[in-house]
């Protein structure tokens, strides 16, 4: 072998050991449950916990919610931005960029002191209006991530032509994003879509902060009083991310292939 093709070998290696070497570790921390055996006893006893239904179903829910409002509002945007108002784009570039910039912590804060119970829109006040306002700040969070894989899509394809075929069909604007735009950049979607999913689940700060029974906190709090099930539920939690990242490859290869650009 080549000395390059050699170095290439272990540096994927080494990169594949750090990364899967401490997941291996806790997963057999894991097993060990039961003194004396290895067992699957700390994942039955999270599974079967109803509190580990109740908020995973919960932030289950409130993700979906939030992939909706996201493709609701990153899509029309993004496509808009191609086509009518390039000049525009660093500025929703920069816009988009600073939820990695502005603390989650500071953010909901923001939050709290204007949406409060004794302000014009008291979103605080009620426990549906809190989930409102829960979904808003991942949509926040969730931003920097669903506007890029939209926006790369939108790349790949040749929007200009494309709607102005549709318009001499006599499509309308709703029409024109809703059946020709948005499949053309289905995959695109579903990625941010996924990764939209991966940090709604993950996420603590918001959700303990505006005092919803999200799965974030309850992780924390069981690592905070037991040893093995936290254990147990970082590979779960582990096990759930990287299950979108498969569906997310499974949906690219058997979704139909979009026009290349002419020319």
């Amino acid at each position: 072998m080549k000395p390059g093709r050699i170095g290439a070998w272990v540096a994927f290696v080494l990169g594949m050991a750090y990364f899967f070497l401490p997941l291996i570790a806790t997963f057999e921390f894991s097993m060990r449950m039961k003194r004396g055996a290895y067992s699957f006893e700390a994942y039955r006893v999270i599974l079967s916990d109803p509190r580990f239904q109740e908020t995973f179903g919960y932030s289950a829910l409130v993700a979906l919610m939030t992939i909706l409002v996201g493709v609701l509002l990153v899509v029309p945007t993004a496509y808009w931005i191609r086509l009518k108002l390039p000049y525009l784009r660093p500025v929703i570039e920069f816009i988009t960029l600073l939820p990695l910039v502005i603390p989650a912590i500071v953010i909901v804060f923001g939050y709290l002191r204007m949406y409060n119970s004794s302000s014009f829109l008291p979103f605080t006040g009620s426990r549906r209006g809190t989930d409102i306002l829960l979904i808003f700040g991942y949509v926040t969070l969730a931003l920097p991530y669903m506007y890029r894989a939209v926006d790369t899509g939108l790349r790949a394809i040749d929007v200009r032509t494309l709607t102005e075929a549709a318009e001499i069909l006599g499509a309308k604007w709703p029409t024109i994003i809703a059946r020709i735009i948005l499949p053309n950049v289905l995959i695109a979607v579903l990625s941010g879509a996924f990764l939209t999913f991966a940090i709604v689940i993950g996420e603590f700060t918001m959700a303990s902060l505006l005092n919803r029974p999200a799965f974030g906190p309850y992780m924390q709090n069981l690592g905070a009083n037991r040893a093995y099930e936290p254990a147990a539920l970082a590979v779960v939690a582990f096990a759930i991310t990287w299950a979108c990242m498969v569906l997310i490859q499974v949906v690219s290869r058997f979704a139909p292939k979009t026009a290349e650009r002419p020319g």
